[in-house]
């Protein structure tokens, strides 16, 4: 551009309008005519001050809105910033003007145009709370620059009509507000299934879940996941509930994550995510603590994208200088040596585990380890059989460190009983490997007991799912013991379908009186183990006496 044409954009660039106009007449003649005279699309962004934030230089047929980061971004108010930008060809606003203000959450998104007459007009558009005839959008009728409305006031009131659509709600007390996003091509039913079991999980994370999409398609976007037209619906939505999150059912990558956020300003994971931060949150022992850390780290190490040479390591001396380690190689240096840290530290835990069980083996002591989806009652078991005050919750993971209690049953056979991490469909790798330590003592059971949610409609699939898991970890050949719990909130007719479908016993964790056929059946299977053992050759004396 001439030096004459760059002076004229940074004369507009210093140019302040009244607040209460969209855009001063002189303002909208002079950027109509500095497009005229290069050919190229001109837009500004204008405060609600009426001050020039950033002049934009287009092509013919559009224009390019730079980063907005600086600006205001809470999830439940406008921008703050309106566009006024010129159409050459005399076109009324195009499909991206309407998803830049949508996608931006912009005030308000306007058109220069020029009559033959050469008497200016201002077509604008701004987002609205419902969607009216289909669209989050609502066009102004065509106004001249010089008989514009109150600009400042429609403004404040339309952002009052965001805030009274939204619902009422006590304090939040700092905790996140959610909408959950899947995006899959299984069936209507399997989808939802997911989606319900994805909105436990955030409730078990203490989310507030706002809403739900579900998205069916057999093509996944592999940018944004899902169609932007469905993203903007939910941006909107997502203004109109106040929502600071976005969680998705499908595992994400670095880029589309990247790609989402830069859409709609809104924080995003995904289900993988989500469920380390369940586990960071209900870790205690050291041992889980560390396993934590370490399968966060690994979904990390791949997600970290930043690059900033400005802050790099500048090295001293001849043949040292230049730019060094980028902060990014630095970070991922350091979560390698992190790694390698955790990793010498787990194999310690690994090697007392293995002691504590050889000393177990030396009393000659069964153990029996209770397995199963997660919220299917094990802790309850574990803590109406033991008399025990382990924590147990109506939560997705609310037990995660691995619990060992002595049981006695009537006919004098004292046993180990263990509870361990409860399983749930595509558990992350990540956390499968970090939990080896853990899941090692199960190896050690003699026999498995299955405990079975008998009320969850869907507890066909859960035993599927672990049982799935089981064969993973190489644990199939173990004797297991299916045990259908929660009878209590059953009618008689499905504990006994059941029943006759899965080979087990019925009872109800929170009732003792229900544990009999439990206690007999699992009594009779360890006193088989152990016979099978002596007639291998192992020393082992008699359980119980006869």
């Amino acid at each position: 551009m001439k030096t004459a044409q760059l002076k004229g954009l940074e004369r507009i660039a210093g140019r302040r309008v009244s607040p209460d106009m969209i855009i001063s007449p002189e303002l909208a003649k002079e950027i109509w005519t500095v497009a005229l005279e290069l050919g190229r699309q001109i837009g500004v962004l204008l405060s609600r001050s009426g001050q020039v934030e950033a002049v934009m230089v287009g092509d013919h047929r559009s224009i390019m809105i730079p980063s907005l980061k600086q600006f205001r971004s809470s999830g439940g108010r406008l921008k703050g910033l309106r566009c006024v930008h010129t159409h050459l060809s005399g076109e009324d606003l195009s499909e991206d003007d309407l998803m830049d203000l949508l996608f931006l959450r912009l005030d308000m998104m306007s058109v220069v145009k020029m009559d033959q007459g050469g008497a200016t007009r201002l077509y604008s558009a701004h987002l609205v709370p419902q969607p009216v005839a289909g669209r989050n959008w609502l066009l102004l009728p065509p106004e001249i620059p010089s008989q514009q409305f109150r600009c400042r006031d429609f403004i404040t009131s339309l952002e009052d009509q965001f805030a009274k659509a939204r619902p009422v709600r006590e304090i939040d007390l700092g905790r996140d507000r959610a909408i959950l996003i899947s995006v899959t091509p299984l069936s209507k039913g399997k989808a939802q299934e997911s989606m319900d079991e994805l909105v436990e999980l955030a409730r078990s994370a203490e989310v507030i879940v706002l809403d739900t999409v579900v998205q069916r398609r057999e093509k996944i976007n592999p940018r944004l996941i899902l169609g932007k037209g469905k993203l903007g619906e939910i941006m909107l939505t997502a203004l109109r509930l106040n929502a600071n999150l976005l969680i998705f059912d499908q595992e994400l990558n670095p880029s589309q994550v990247r790609s989402i956020t830069d859409h709609t300003e809104l924080r995003v994971i995904d289900r993988t995510q989500l469920i380390l931060d369940i586990f960071a949150r209900r870790a205690l022992s050291r041992e889980g603590k560390l396993q934590i850390e370490m399968a966060q780290l690994k979904y990390m190490l791949p997600r970290l994208t930043t690059r900033d040479d400005a802050l790099s390591r500048l090295t001293g001396g001849i043949g040292g200088r230049g730019p060094g380690e980028t902060r990014l190689e630095v970070d991922r240096r350091r979560i390698n040596d992190r790694l390698g840290k955790l990793g010498k530290k787990l194999k310690e835990v690994s090697r007392e585990r293995e002691q504590r069980r050889s000393r177990r083996r030396k009393k000659d002591l069964p153990v029996l380890s209770l397995v199963g989806y997660t919220n299917a009652g094990k802790s309850t078991l574990l803590n109406t059989l033991t008399k025990s005050t382990i924590v147990a919750e109506d939560k997705l993971f609310a037990t995660l460190d691995p619990t060992s209690r002595r049981l006695r049953f009537p006919e004098d056979v004292e046993v180990i009983i263990t509870d361990t991490v409860g399983f749930i469909r595509n558990l992350p790798e990540e956390l499968l490997k970090a939990f080896k330590a853990t899941l090692e003592e199960l190896h050690e059971a003699d026999v498995l007991v299955h405990v079975i949610d008998l009320s969850n409609p869907r507890c066909g699939d859960h035993i599927r799912v672990v049982e799935e898991l089981l064969r993973e970890l190489e644990l199939d050949n173990l004797p297991c013991l299916k045990v259908f719990n929660k009878i209590d909130l059953v009618a008689p007719e499905g504990v006994a379908e059941q029943l006759r479908l899965h080979e087990g016993v019925a009872l109800s964790a929170r009732d003792a009186k229900s544990f009999g056929p439990f206690l007999d059946r699992a009594r009779s299977m360890v006193l088989k183990k152990w016979q099978v053992r002596r007639e291998e050759g192992v020393g082992v004396e008699d359980l119980a006496e006869s």
